[in-house]
């Protein structure tokens, strides 16, 4: 029963403090949004950096599996 009364003495309140609240949600979802794209950007040059130096170094190991098959034959 305390809280049916509460609710009816401070429903009004509640529902401004609510509704503000839920208008300034977007803008603090725009900055955080805005904050993830630069992180990701930062990761995605990471990552191709990263994807770069995995395919030197295959390629080195496959140029050496080569030529040992080179040498092998001859």
């Amino acid at each position: 029963m305390k809280l049916m009364n509460t609710c009816r003495k401070y429903g009004k309140k509640l529902a401004v403090v609510s509704s503000v609240a839920l208008m300034s949600a977007p803008v603090m979802a725009e900055g955080i949004l805005d904050t993830v794209k630069q992180e990701i950007t930062g990761y995605k040059a990471e990552i191709i950096s990263l994807g770069t130096i995995v395919v030197g170094i295959s390629i080195a190991f496959a140029v050496i599996r080569i030529g040992k098959r080179a040498a092998n034959s001859v």
